[in-house]
């Protein structure tokens, strides 16, 4: 037994040693950043600061917020039309969605940096038909959204198909068995059951989305000023690291408080946890 506790003891190490070197130890830098001043003596002073960002946090949250409604009502028709196909249609159909995944970040936001400019593809297309803008799509808001949407769908696909595809079929079939129409069936009984998916799906959106600063920049032009950017801006540009951990904590406390909001919806049940 003590061998085994050992050698127990041994394996879970490294991942000690990870989580206080790439997580506890940089969560400390951020409260002592936050809570000091540029002379390192215990201040206030950046807490109080964060009253003039507060429209850009309630930006952050409104977009945030938007991308995620939109990726849910994308991808819960998706992921359902998807769960009722065979093993090789769904293994095709997640690669497709998978795929832009492989490239980076970067490379996806430039391409529709190229499509929603003003001599871009869609502009030109809308021309044609007497619906196209004089100065583009880009540097909108409806821009930033949509590349929050772009980059984040999959993430929002990926959870509730996860949990549809293992939902027990004798319950869906119980339910028409029983005289409940398609729709019925659909919002009593499969949206229910695949809650924990739709969780999870949306965290993984939400957080992502209120965080981000280079959709912003190169889609939205420098316009929107979001919470992500006013951070990326102190580190790197303002040098104020005091003011950046401070906006770094009260983003992480936001995000927390959504996980926990959302945990709230589901149980234990695989899918449903998310802290």
């Amino acid at each position: 037994m003590k061998k085994s506790s050992f050698f127990s003891r041994m394996a879970v190490a490294p991942h000690m040693v990870w989580a206080v070197v790439f997580i506890v130890v940089p969560l400390l830098a951020v409260i002592y950043y936050a809570f000091t001043n540029a002379k390192g003596q215990f201040s206030f002073e950046s807490i109080f600061k964060l009253r003039d960002y507060l429209p850009t946090i309630g930006l952050s949250m409104w977009f945030g917020l938007l991308s995620t409604v939109i990726c849910f009502l994308l991808a819960y028709p998706f992921a359902y039309f998807l769960s009722q196909k065979q093993a090789n249609a769904q293994r095709t159909m997640i690669l497709l969605v998978m795929l832009p995944m492989w490239m980076n970040l970067l490379i996806r936001t430039y391409s529709w940096m190229l499509i929603l400019e003003r001599n871009g593809i869609l502009n030109k297309l809308l021309t044609l038909i007497g619906l196209g803008r004089p100065n583009g799509f880009l540097n909108t808001g409806g821009a930033v959204v949509l590349g929050m949407v772009y980059n984040y769908l999959p993430y929002m696909i990926l959870p509730i198909f996860t949990i549809m595809s293992k939902l027990d079929r004798s319950v869906i079939e119980a339910a028409q068995d029983l005289g409940g129409s398609r729709f019925n069936v659909l919002f009593r009984v499969i949206f229910p059951l695949s809650l924990p998916g739709v969780v999870s799906g949306i965290t993984m959106v939400f957080v992502p989305s209120v965080s981000t600063f280079y959709i912003s920049q190169k889609l939205g032009g420098g316009s929107f000023l979001l919470i992500g950017d006013a951070i990326e801006s102190q580190f790197q540009s303002v040098n104020n690291f005091n003011l950046g951990a401070s906006l770094s904590l009260i983003l992480m406390v936001l995000i927390l408080i959504s996980m926990a909001i959302m945990n709230r919806f589901t149980d234990d049940e695989e899918g449903g946890m998310i802290i």
